[in-house]
Formats: C-alpha cells, sequence, structure tokens
C-alpha cells in the first residue's frame, strides 16, 4: 500500500510539473509549417504538401478513445461543413498507431483524417510531445496552417469542450484580414 502511494505521488508530483512547464519549442507563427507524411487510419501516406492551397486544423491530442479526445473528436467532426466552407481541412495527430486510430474512428463515426505518429518525429517537430519518461503522448496543441503553408496561429491552451468553435473563429478571424 505505501509503495502504491509513493507511485502515486510521484506520478502526481510528475504530471504537475510538466504541466507548469512552458511548452516545448513550437513552430511560431509566420514560420513555415514542417513538413511531414505519416499514415491515416486507412494506412494510407498522408502529407501536409497535400493540402497546400487550403488551410489546414492541425491538431496534436493524448489518447485515442479518452473522455477529452472523444469530445474534441466529437467537435471536430461535428463542425466539419463549416471548416469545408473556409477551405479547411482538419487533421489529427497522436502518437497511438493505425490500428488504434481505425477502432476511434469506426467507434466514434470520425470522417476526418487522424494520423499515426508512432515514431513521435512529428509531435517533436510540433513541440507537442510530452514526455515522461516511459510515457510519451502527443500534447493538446493546434495549428492553424495557412494555404502557403505557414503557421498562422497556434494553441497550446486546449479546451476540448469549446476549441473547435475557438478555432473556427480564429479561421474566420484570420481569413478576414487577409
Amino acid at each position: 500500500m505505501r509503495y502504491v502511494l509513493v507511485v502515486a505521488v510521484i506520478g502526481t508530483v510528475l504530471l504537475a510539473s510538466s504541466a507548469m512547464m512552458p511548452p516545448a519549442s513550437v513552430p511560431a507563427v509566420g514560420t513555415e509549417a514542417p513538413q511531414f507524411t505519416l499514415p491515416s487510419q486507412e494506412g494510407k501516406p498522408v502529407s501536409l504538401k497535400d493540402f497546400r492551397g487550403k488551410w489546414v486544423v492541425l491538431y496534436f491530442y493524448p489518447k485515442d478513445l479518452s473522455s477529452g479526445c472523444t469530445l474534441e473528436a466529437h467537435n471536430f467532426e461535428r463542425d466539419q461543413a463549416k471548416y469545408a466552407a473556409l477551405n479547411a481541412v482538419i487533421l489529427g495527430v497522436s502518437v497511438d498507431n493505425v490500428e488504434s486510430h481505425q477502432k476511434f474512428c469506426a467507434k466514434e463515426g470520425l470522417n476526418f483524417k487522424l494520423l499515426a505518429d508512432t515514431g513521435h518525429t512529428v509531435s517533436k517537430e510540433y513541440g507537442s510531445l510530452t514526455n515522461l519518461g516511459v510515457v510519451k503522448f502527443a500534447s493538446r496543441h493546434t495549428f492553424l496552417i495557412d494555404p502557403g503553408g505557414k503557421i498562422a496561429r497556434v494553441f497550446t491552451d486546449v479546451n476540448p469542450g469549446k476549441h473547435s468553435q475557438e478555432v473556427l473563429s480564429a479561421l474566420g478571424e484570420l481569413q478576414r484580414k487577409s
């Protein structure tokens, strides 16, 4: 019992300290978005360059089928027509594998691309990898990438329940300014 308590306290301290640390260097607004190619839930490669000429909502999330990630994904799914009307696509990224993404999409009725970053390289490039030693997962960050491939907006403090509306609002604002 004592051992379990010690492990729980250490885990809580690690989580709290990682939450208080600033995000690893995320790409700055105005810079070129790091290029990548990752497999989707269909097992087919998807590259950022495939979406040149469109706005890209590139969102990183911790875990398929977890409550916060499911809520966030449902809201993006619900709002897909609004994103399409703004010439935007949604790409979700986690360190889960293709099979996990397939199950998540099938169970939750998701129709946008979920990308498997099992090597953690894209999550690292975007400053969106949380490393707790033996456990690594994508941080809940979102990047709005403009049609020319530049980072237009970065979200590092994400509330999964409100995030899709927040991104839609920012996307509309950015498009009005340009």
